[in-house]
């Protein structure tokens, strides 16, 4: 087994039989069974500010795809505070922001992870104007691409509060995963970053509920699907 013993354990990969990995696989089936309407092949994972596990739980979920025999592209799409090549343990000399700029073409900047079936798309350098960049019409040619390619493509989105970026991605995506730290988030909070992405009419299919108090102390994630209330 490849060996991902970094600062950014992936616990889906290190331990599948956990209960959190569990956890993932069932947020796995969940969006799976709620492509009836529509398949989602293309979704991006955000949450309202930073700090809440949006990546830590995009991570997961991407193994655990790629652990059900999926071809699986990652894409780090926060290109301001950029973290999967860290995960990964990859590096972040050439990514997205090349590729949208017609600097490298997608070849030259999909990477191979130590995971099978996963790859990933790093940020690439930091560019000055990131809305801009992620709202061009090289985004939207370069997903429709990569959907040919790959079976799931899950995309790390700057929080939806601070920035514009996760509504110009949710608009390119099939779907929407909200994260929200149960204990570090107030309402309120949430609730504006649910609107910000219902005011693009983003998809959102569930939200993701971190640091849950539960009885079994192993189960940190908990996932509520359906509409929010």
């Amino acid at each position: 087994m490849s060996n991902l013993t970094n600062k950014r354990p992936i616990i889906t990969h290190q331990n599948p039989k956990s209960p959190i990995s569990e956890a993932y696989r069932t947020l796995r089936t969940n969006i799976q069974f709620s492509s009836v309407d529509g398949e989602v092949k293309v979704l991006m994972v955000t949450s309202a500010g930073p700090g809440e596990g949006k990546s830590t739980t995009l991570t997961n979920l991407a193994v655990a795809y790629a652990q059900a025999d999926k071809k699986v592209l990652v894409i780090d799409a926060d290109l301001r505070k950029p973290t999967m090549h860290h995960t990964f343990q990859v590096s972040n000399r050439s990514g997205l922001t090349n590729l949208l700029t017609n600097q490298l073409t997608i070849l030259e900047v999909v990477q191979e992870s130590l995971i099978p079936n996963l790859y990933i798309i790093t940020s690439g350098p930091i560019p000055p104007n990131p809305s801009e960049i992620l709202a061009s019409k090289k985004m939207i040619s370069t997903l429709e691409e990569l959907r040919m390619q790959y079976d799931i493509i899950l995309i790390d989105a700057p929080p939806a509060i601070a920035v514009t970026d996760a509504q110009i991605i949710s608009t390119r995506s099939d779907g929407v995963i909200l994260v929200v730290d149960s204990e570090k988030v107030k309402r309120d909070v949430a609730l504006k970053a649910k609107q910000n992405l219902d005011n693009v009419r983003a998809r959102i299919l569930g939200v993701v509920l971190n640091n849950v108090d539960r009885k079994n102390k192993d189960a940190y994630y908990y996932y509520y699907y359906g509409e929010s209330k």
